[in-house]
């Protein structure tokens, strides 16, 4: 998309007040979505495995200026999506808009 189409489209739009919980968020294709759904200002809360990789990306994040939360959690494992699930109705306020 060209660059004034972007800044367009992100004039128009806006995820202002919107919560979404991004797992994965520190590669990838869950990398991706965190960036954009913070672009557009949602509030976001992501996991990772690595906690190195979640510092890191946590601090770029703030640094960009975007509302991004975060832990260490391993999707597989149910404990961790329980504790997982704790941590980010605490941070929302049981208000969680995009899974």
């Amino acid at each position: 998309m060209a660059n004034s189409e972007s800044s367009s489209i992100r004039s128009r739009w806006t995820l202002k007040g919107t919560t979404a919980l991004v797992t994965g968020g520190t590669r990838g294709i869950g990398h991706a979505v965190v960036e954009e759904l913070a672009e557009f200002d949602a509030t976001l809360y992501t996991c990772s495995r690595n906690q190195q990789e979640l510092n890191k990306c946590l601090n770029k994040w703030k640094e960009k200026g975007f509302s991004i939360h975060g832990s260490v959690c391993d999707a597989t494992s149910p404990p961790q999506r329980e504790e997982l699930v704790r941590k980010v109705a605490s941070v929302f306020t049981g208000n969680l808009n995009i899974l």
